[in-house]
């Protein structure tokens, strides 16, 4: 039975990859930046940056964008200092609403996403106590859902408003993105 399964499977991706890659058109196309304002799980909301790439079109309505984003969060009180920051690389699989004006492209995604995610504590010395600092530092995979919208400035200027919760075990995050993107060889 499990071969049988498995001559299936074969066989069956053997007929939908010849037209899956027909329909695709994967290369770089677009290089763009963004800025953002981060709400992390149980921290104040700070800024973002990042870049991301636009690797064109995996089926007729559905692109592929990798990208790398850059949060800090720091807090101060009573001598003490805390600070969480969080470099994230990821891909995400775009889905492209058909419009009639297509000037505008709503569109919902979803990807995966690799968090390194460092934090500090230091507190300085007090009477009868040492200074004492911790840090430490995890590697978290994360979900990304979200959606937003893409439209030309010029000819070859898109701009994007993005929406996005990123689910990470202890930070998820909600974020609002605004980016460009600059179109490659055309």
């Amino acid at each position: 039975m499990k071969r049988f399964v498995l001559f299936l499977a074969v066989l069956l991706c053997a007929f939908v990859a010849p037209t899956a890659r027909a329909q695709s058109d994967l290369g770089l196309k677009n290089l763009g930046v963004a800025i953002g304002y981060v709400s992390p799980e149980n921290l104040d909301g700070t800024f973002s940056f990042g870049g991301f790439a636009d690797w064109g079109k995996m089926a007729p309505n559905i692109g592929l964008e990798t990208r790398l984003d850059y949060w800090s969060w720091s807090e101060s009180a009573f001598g003490a200092e805390t600070s969480v920051h969080d470099l994230t690389v990821g891909a995400r699989g775009k889905y492209y609403f058909a419009t009639s004006n297509p000037r505008v492209r709503p569109f919902a995604g979803t990807g995966l996403a690799i968090h390194f995610i460092g934090s500090e504590v230091t507190i300085p010395a007090s009477p009868g106590f040492p200074a004492m600092s911790a840090k430490d530092s995890q590697n978290k995979l994360g979900l990304d859902l979200g959606g937003g919208i893409a439209t030309p400035i010029n000819e070859r200027t898109d701009f994007l408003g993005e929406a996005w919760f990123g689910i990470v075990s202890d930070v998820s995050q909600f974020s609002l993105r605004a980016g460009l993107s600059y179109k490659l060889g055309r």
